[in-house]
């Protein structure tokens, strides 16, 4: 009996390029076995929307565009506590998720692995009633890739966000926070914060640290205070850019699931999309609950 299969894709990702190869991958997901329902993305959260109607009514979905297209479509199969596997063609601008799990960067060679069917568990997160695939997180910059014109990401990629972010440098705005974990509580004014369970943020990788394992059940946890002075700040960035915690400016640990608690409301991201105004959060690690078809490699096991 010939498997089916949800496809959905967002045109407008990554310059449209999925366009020119779109009639190749149905090819290789049709020599795979599988019946395929395509769906190009009409508006935002229709991957969301679809990948909720079709959780329990194919035997996979494989989705293509950035990381906010994959965060509606795990979010979605989560909502639908379904078990259905995804595959995932990186398109975005960005693609940390993918690149943390050195997915081919090729579209084509993306989508005959995931033809291979090995199954790989992946951590995610909950984010109070939310669900959030690799990072949540607020302040500086981090509204940054929801507030990017699409059309300017498609084309100047890395740049539109360096230009976006760097309007930011000069309104640098801090919160007050209590974090709290099973190990620790930690009280202080921060400028950034991110939860992550990832390799790569921002196209920028080991910002998260050297050793991280996305299916180990812990997340990354990185909180910067807010500098009294440039010294302090430039201590701060060169921390950032050796990817080593050698600074008390920075708080680095991890951990399985936190609490933290604002005097004001505080804007999240969750996968670069917003995740709403907070006062307190919740966020838990939601061991190996993704199940992705990823070939297995040696760099993805000796890491």
């Amino acid at each position: 009996m010939e498997k089916k299969m949800l496809f959905i894709f967002n045109p407008k990702a990554g310059k449209g390029k999925i366009k020119t190869h779109l009639l190749e991958i149905v090819d290789i997901f049709n020599k795979g076995g599988y019946e395929v329902i395509i769906r190009a993305t009409q508006y935002p959260k229709d991957a969301y929307e679809k990948a909720k109607e079709y959780a329990d009514r194919v035997d996979l979905i494989v989705c293509s565009g950035g990381d906010g297209t994959l965060d509606e479509v795990v979010t979605g199969i989560m909502e639908m506590e379904s078990s259905v596997p995804i595959g995932y063609i990186p398109a975005g601008s960005t693609n940390d998720f993918a690149n943390s799990l050195f997915m081919p960067k090729n579209m084509v060679e993306a989508a005959s692995m995931i033809m291979d069917e090995e199954l790989y568990h992946c951590d995610i997160g909950k984010f109070n009633e939310k669900t959030f695939a690799y990072i949540a997180a607020f302040g500086l910059f981090t509204d940054v890739s929801y507030q990017t014109d699409q059309d300017l990401k498609n084309i100047l990629g890395h740049v539109a966000y360096v230009l976006e972010g760097v309007k930011r440098l000069f309104d640098i705005k801090s919160y007050h926070m209590k974090v709290e974990t099973e190990d620790m509580t930690v009280e202080d004014d921060f400028i950034f914060g991110m939860v992550s369970n990832s390799r790569s943020v921002g196209g920028f990788k080991n910002l998260t640290g050297r050793n991280v394992d996305m299916n180990d059940g812990l997340f990354e946890v990185t909180l910067i205070t807010m500098p009294k002075n440039p010294l302090e700040l430039q201590e701060i960035l060169a921390s950032i850019l050796i990817a080593e915690d050698n600074t008390d400016l920075i708080y680095s640990f991890k951990t399985t699931k936190l609490t933290i608690e604002s005097d004001e409301e505080v804007p999240w991201t969750l996968d670069g999309e917003f995740g709403g105004d907070h006062t307190q959060v919740e966020i838990e690690n939601r061991h190996e609950a993704l199940n992705l078809y990823l070939k297995s490699n040696r760099k993805l096991r000796d890491f």
